[in-house]
């Protein structure tokens, strides 16, 4: 027979022990945490110390770093903080008498106009569906190309004026040589995406129904690029020969001309 010792669940106990159960949770964490669990016992007259709270989500990262640098409006698509404004093209110097290479101080970039790409001497509008990283990307690029061959101009004994000119001018024309390359291509980069686009379809197949998307994707895209960035890349070179030519010929003017 029974003993009569079994009795209902009291549910006011167990809600204390619960609450009992919860309480214990932080204490063991942070003995595990502290590597305490080993430690002497607690004396019966130490002062409790307030817990501190571990904040979440987490403080600022360790290695951050804040940046201070020049305020560039929004509408200008650089970050290149050490900039120039645009030479005066009032005046040229003679090309002069050169030399080997020596050591010169870097030339600054030039600063592109509000809302607009600058590619050495050529300016054009910002397209609308280009986002502000890659703007910014872009000019910088161009900037510092045309920046550095300035500096190895200024490293031969050019003049300032005169290694502006032709560095400028080189980065604008190879732009524009670019640009015409690319154009003349379009009617065979167009065919070859489409054999480059088939092409895909078939290699796509076996991956369904992923392949049929991204496969005539890829593929039209590598058979345009084929075609189109040779030629991207010969009318660059033509075009800057071209400008640097005729920028090192120019005639020089005085102050005032």
């Amino acid at each position: 027979m029974g003993t009569g010792k079994h009795r209902a669940p009291n549910p006011q106990r167990q809600k204390m022990g619960t609450m009992v159960a919860a309480g214990a949770v932080p204490l063991v964490l942070a003995l595990v945490g502290t590597g305490t669990a080993n430690a002497e016992p607690a004396q019966s007259n130490t002062v409790a110390q307030p817990e501190q709270k571990p904040q979440w989500p987490a403080a600022d990262a360790p290695n951050a770093m804040p940046y201070e640098g020049l305020q560039i409006p929004d509408d200008t698509k650089s970050s290149l903080q050490w900039s120039r404004p645009a030479p005066d093209k009032k005046y040229l110097a003679p090309v002069g008498v050169l030399h080997a290479p020596g050591a010169v101080a870097p030339v600054p970039p030039i600063a592109p106009p509000p809302g607009r790409f600058r590619f050495g001497d050529v300016v054009v509008d910002a397209p609308e569906w280009i986002n502000q990283e890659q703007a910014i990307q872009i000019n910088d690029s161009s900037a510092i190309a045309e920046a550095n061959l300035a500096t190895f101009l200024d490293s031969i004994g050019m003049e300032r004026s005169r290694s502006d000119r032709i560095a400028g001018q080189t980065i604008g024309t190879a732009a524009m040589g670019a640009a015409a390359g690319a154009g003349a291509a379009v009617p065979v980069a167009a065919t070859s995406a489409l054999v480059g686009g088939a092409l895909g379809l078939v290699f796509g197949l076996p991956f369904m129904p992923v392949g049929m998307v991204a496969g005539p994707m890829l593929g039209a895209s590598f058979g345009a690029a084929v075609i189109t960035v040779p030629a991207a890349a010969i009318g660059a070179a033509a075009g800057a020969a071209v400008g640097a030519v005729n920028a090192f010929n120019a005639p020089s003017r005085v102050v005032g001309d």
